[in-house]
């Protein structure tokens, strides 16, 4: 069918069939331009916080029961102090560091 459909169909490349689409606006510049490094810092940050939601909420919705799975009460909840510790560390590491802070001059990298 799709071969079929090459045969059959028409092929007029026009210069504006052709043109890039970029939602109305004429390109300007070079696509291939340069992120900063923060750019990519940020958005390994929103992982890490995104993959923490991810533990977080099935221990949420499981708490209770628990108990029964390890046979002790407060197990499961030392269990997520100490991820939530490891967490706390990494962003305190990236406060102390800058990363979120825009309004620094990029020369300062």
């Amino acid at each position: 069918m799709a071969v079929a459909s090459w045969f059959v169909g028409r092929h007029r490349n026009t210069a504006t069939k052709l043109a890039a689409y970029e939602c109305g606006i004429v390109a300007v510049g070079d696509a291939r331009a340069r992120f900063s490094v923060r750019f990519y810092m940020v958005a390994m940050l929103f992982i890490l916080f995104d993959v923490e939601a991810v533990f977080m909420m099935p221990w949420a919705v499981v708490y209770r029961k628990l108990y029964w799975i390890t046979g002790s009460r407060l197990f499961g909840f030392w269990e997520m102090v100490v991820y939530l510790g490891f967490v706390a560390v990494g962003l305190y590491y990236i406060v102390r560091k800058g990363i979120l802070n825009w309004s620094q001059d990029k020369a300062d990298l």
